[in-house]
């Protein structure tokens, strides 16, 4: 039996957790900043950081108060690294160097998207791999072909804003606040997805890669009328708030689940795993769930507790890559992007 205490503060949420041989969450602690970004529309970096260095401390204790260890029961510190926020990244990655030194335990950089991808996982009895991973966040949209917790390769990425940023940037188009994924998927249950046709953008027939700076645009010229960015919103009734909402989502869903299936289809695997931020959707994970059904293929959706950015999947993936020798020395960086 192997417990790793993971860490996360890749972004704005502060989490620690421990984690039983890569697959038994002991405990996951998560402390939401969402209340401080707000009223900014977004997530402000020296706002994350300095609330990462007020919270960090007492959400690594409450981890292993709940899982009920001590620093004699961890056999290994994992940590996210990359990607992320920088200044966030370093606040977790210096916590997580430090008591690696002073409890003489061994480190692990962790990839938090590849984390995302291995999040499905967590608490299956049987590993679902090899599959095709969608990976769905703020920052990032990926597919991967997931042959192993170690082995992982890209197929195909995001060229500019990720279905998350372009479901908050509508969001802020529609007046409703932030975070906008939540906001957008509560809306549209009340709207008519074929309303509008809104664009899916899908770079060639062939690409597994994905725009959707387009769509939002096209949204914002929906709303306010061709090449203007005012006026239109206090125009539109809660009904037609709520089509344009629908309307965007599913063009959304409609790519990822298209390029989703032509992954299936070039990678010859009979496994889908959904990960990330946005794979709390609930149309996104019905609908990938109903394509995967029609081709008789198999479908695991990440536990909603692990879809938000979260230190069980850091630990639970830490563990595989420390089983694989893969450990970090004590100068350990963290980086802005993915490997």
């Amino acid at each position: 039996m192997t417990t790793i205490l993971g860490i996360e503060t890749s972004c704005d949420e502060t989490s620690a957790a421990i984690v039983v041989d890569g697959r038994t969450v002991r405990s996951n602690i998560v402390a939401s900043q969402v209340d401080l970004h707000a009223k900014y529309g977004g997530v402000v970096p020296e706002i994350a950081s300095r609330a990462h260095i007020e919270r960090l401390d007492a959400v690594i204790e409450e981890a292993m108060a709940v899982a009920g260890v001590t620093r004699d029961d961890i056999d290994a510190i994992a940590v996210t690294n990359r990607p992320g926020l920088v200044g966030a990244l370093i606040i977790g990655v210096t916590a997580a160097k430090t008591l690696a030194w002073a409890w003489s335990k061994p480190l692990v950089g962790v990839d938090h998207i590849r984390a995302h991808a291995y999040s499905p996982a967590i608490e299956m009895q049987t590993p679902p791999w090899p599959a095709v991973g969608l990976i769905v966040s703020g920052g990032h949209t990926s597919l991967f072909l997931i042959r192993s917790p170690i082995d992982i390769e890209r197929l195909g990425a995001t060229i500019d804003d990720a279905a998350g940023e372009a479901f908050d940037k509508v969001a802020m188009i529609l007046g409703l606040g932030y975070p906008g994924g939540p906001l957008i998927d509560k809306l549209a249950r009340d709207g008519d997805p074929k309303a509008i046709d809104f664009p899916r953008t899908t770079l060639g027939p062939n690409s597994l890669d994905f725009s959707f700076s387009g769509i939002k645009t096209a949204v914002l010229y929906h709303v306010h009328g061709h090449g203007k960015t005012t006026g239109g919103l206090e125009k539109l009734s809660q009904r037609q708030l709520a089509d344009v909402a629908a309307s965007f989502q599913q063009a959304v869903i409609d790519v990822l689940v298209r390029k989703t299936m032509l992954a299936v289809k070039r990678s010859g695997v009979q496994t889908v795993v959904l990960g990330g931020g946005v794979a709390a959707n609930q149309a996104l994970r019905a609908q990938l769930a109903s394509a995967c059904e029609q081709r008789r293929l198999a479908f695991h959706a990440a536990k909603m507790a692990y879809c938000t950015d979260n230190a069980a999947m850091i630990a639970a993936l830490g563990y595989h890559q420390l089983m694989a020798g893969d450990t970090a020395a004590l100068d350990l960086d963290a980086y802005a992007h993915a490997r």
